[in-house]
């Protein structure tokens, strides 16, 4: 089983999507005053790269967790997750 699952991100309530991108927002540091319409005006372009399958919410079942990555993030996310996981492995041999 694997341990993250891809949310689709129309199955989750508006308030909780919102949050998660807010939540991003300020994760990657994004001047919310370069907008218009601030933290709202960042979290529709986030909504619109959604649409467009340029960013993706995932859920890690170990941690209980929920994370809006981009593509870029979420590959690189899965090398290093693959990485650790042949360590582990490797370690376990010896």
């Amino acid at each position: 089983m694997s341990r993250f699952i891809e949310v689709p991100y129309r199955m989750l309530p508006a308030e909780t999507l919102d949050a998660l991108l807010e939540t991003f927002v300020t994760r990657q540091g994004y001047d919310t005053t370069d907008t218009g319409s601030g933290m709202r005006g960042w979290v529709a372009q986030l909504k619109d790269q959604l649409e467009r399958s340029e960013l993706i919410i995932a859920h890690d079942l170990k941690t209980e967790s929920t994370e809006v990555l981009t593509l870029a993030q979420w590959r690189a996310f899965g090398r290093d997750l693959a990485d650790d996981e042949e360590e582990g492995d490797h370690d376990a041999i010896l």
